[in-house]
Parts: C-alpha cells; sequence; structure tokens
C-alpha cells in the first residue's frame, strides 16, 4: 500500500482562510499565509488553497497571495478557484503553485482538461467535483455548490480522467464541515473505477474518520480543514495514530 496523505485545506476569501458547514455559514478563521507556513512544519504532504469565491464573483484568484504561501513551503501546493484559461494555469505556476485545482471550469467546458494535461503534464491537473446525494444519486454542482448541473459524480470522475486529469478530489457537500465521518461508499467506488488517485474531501471530524477514509473508503489521501484549523487535531498526532493503526504515512 501507498502511502497516504495528509492534506490540509485553505478555503480563501477576500485573502482570509474561512470554513463552513455544508458549503455555508463561512467564518473566517485565520491568516492563509501563516496558517499554510504552520502545517507545512508540522508534516502535511500537501496542501491545498482554493479561491471559493472567484468563480461566483466572475474573478481572477489572487496571485500575490498565492505567491507569498508558497514562499513559506516545501511541500506540494495545489491551487484553485477561479482557473478557466491557460493563462490563469500559468500565472499560478510562475507564482510557486505544484498543481492546479479546476472545478467548475472543467464541467462547463471539459477539452481544458485535456489542454491543461497536454500542456503541463497529468500530474498538474487536479479536476475537483463537488456533489451532493440526491434522490439517491451523486448530483454535481458548480460556482462553489450553488449550482446543480446535469451531471453525475461517478461518470463525470471517468470522463475527468479519460480526459487527462491527474487526481480527483471530491468533496460531499452532504459531509463538509459536519465532521461526522468522510462519505466512504462513493470514495470506494470512485477509487476502485479509477485508475488515478482519489482525494477526500468534507467530513473529517476526528481520527477515526482517517482510518475509515482509508480503508473503507480507499482514499489515497484526505484532505481536512477545520480539525487542522483549530488546532483539534494536530498533524503530528494524527500521523502518529495512523501508524499506530498500520496504515502507511509518510
Amino acid at each position: 500500500m501507498l502511502a497516504k496523505r495528509i492534506i490540509p485545506c485553505l478555503d480563501v476569501r477576500d485573502g482570509q482562510t474561512v470554513k463552513g458547514i455544508n458549503f455555508v455559514n463561512l467564518k473566517n478563521v485565520g491568516d492563509p499565509v501563516e496558517l499554510g507556513a504552520k502545517y507545512a512544519k508540522e508534516g502535511a504532504d500537501e496542501l491545498v488553497y482554493l479561491d471559493i469565491t472567484a468563480t461566483h464573483e466572475k474573478r481572477k484568484l489572487f496571485t500575490d497571495l498565492v505567491g507569498r504561501i508558497a514562499q513559506h513551503l516545501t511541500i506540494p501546493f495545489t491551487v484553485g478557484g477561479g482557473i478557466n484559461e491557460m493563462s490563469d494555469a500559468e500565472r499560478l505556476l510562475s507564482a510557486g503553485a505544484d498543481k492546479v485545482s479546476i472545478n467548475s471550469s472543467a464541467v462547463l467546458n471539459p477539452e481544458f482538461i485535456s489542454q491543461l494535461a497536454s500542456s503541463f503534464g497529468n500530474q498538474f491537473v487536479v479536476v475537483a467535483i463537488d456533489a451532493k446525494l440526491e434522490n439517491g444519486e451523486w448530483r454535481v454542482y458548480i460556482n462553489g455548490g450553488r449550482i446543480p448541473v446535469d451531471r453525475e459524480l461517478f461518470s463525470w470522475a471517468k470522463e475527468a480522467q479519460e480526459r487527462g486529469a491527474g487526481e480527483i478530489l471530491f468533496t460531499s457537500m452532504n459531509h463538509d464541515g459536519t465532521k461526522d465521518g468522510y462519505a466512504c461508499e462513493p470514495l470506494a467506488i470512485l477509487s476502485d473505477n479509477l485508475s488515478i488517485p482519489v482525494i477526500a474531501s468534507g467530513g473529517a471530524g476526528k481520527k477515526e474518520h482517517f482510518t475509515e477514509v482509508f480503508t473503507i473508503g480507499k482514499a489515497d489521501a484526505a484532505l481536512a480543514a477545520s480539525i487542522f484549523h483549530f488546532n483539534e487535531i494536530p498533524i503530528p498526532e494524527l500521523k502518529k495514530y495512523l501508524k499506530e493503526q498500520n496504515i502507511p504515512v509518510r
């Protein structure tokens, strides 16, 4: 079994890290530059930065803030939010991003995945999927979880892989911020059906949830926010626990 990755996520709005529940009721939780540096120092395997209102506000992501965060990192750095053309990706790569995460732009223009992959390599392209379980089907949403589209999670993830995505970042909108555990059932289906890594997002609340997501959910990496931002589970403590559960971590 390959080493599992622990990935803190910085959801950023107006230059501040925020966190909500089920994608609403956002509260400020700190400075993203300071938090990014802290997580890198504590042993995070990667860092994800998502400008969560860029697409909704129809603007570009704040490149200068990305650059300031990147200066303090020695771990892979994934950046997303408002990326809808090649020049956006080039700008972020120059600012210090190692990968880009695309979501709404991938759904609206699937060919964009292929363009990025052919220009920068598959490993540079993370396709993020926000989905909600509705009437027994995992319906895909765009614009920061605001707009449902005629896409279903599993078929869309498969298409994204075929178009050149190097990883899938799946956030269960039903589980986001609830701290009740990850959506292990759909994660396991994704992992079984895809040949690229699957990153789990939404629902981390205690150490046991990470054991579940790596075993039952078969995820390659687990992303979390609140538990790290509020220091409920420090990263070194989490990794020590996972090793005791015979789950390989770096």
